[in-house]
């Protein structure tokens, strides 16, 4: 990323991004044991979400600006009829957890900077 979010976590937030650090250990663990190639770059999603439009396409905005690659917000409708509004961003990394956990703290405090909600991260399986 080319610029550093500074921004300060209370208790609940510090925790809630222990429980991200736990999903990428156990998620980097699981798609190593299935087989996914180490040494391949891996597509990195970052998901954000908000129940207000204007509020996340201001966020997507503020990551644009950072120089991060962002793709399309969504709409979509969640299981109790609420809708919701969504982005990615999009980074390139090996399975490394340290560097994704890092990456992943970035991302986490973006989107407390930004009033959105940070809803982790996924990836392909790589031959």
């Amino acid at each position: 990323m080319t610029e550093q979010i500074e921004v300060t976590l209370n208790e609940a937030e510090q925790n809630e991004l222990q429980e991200w650090y736990a999903h990428t250990e156990a998620l980097v663990n699981e798609l190593l044991e299935d087989g996914s190639n180490e040494e391949a770059m891996h597509t990195i999603e970052h998901h954000f979400a908000s129940s207000n439009f204007e509020v996340l396409e201001a966020a997507a905005i503020t990551a644009f600006k950072m120089g991060l690659e962002v793709e399309e917000p969504e709409e979509a409708t969640l299981e109790n009829g609420a809708r919701v509004f969504a982005f990615d961003i999009v980074t390139e990394q090996y399975l490394d957890e340290e560097d994704i956990c890092a990456e992943t703290k970035a991302m986490f405090e973006l989107a407390k900077k930004c009033n959105v909600d940070y809803d982790g991260w996924g990836t392909y399986f790589e031959e």
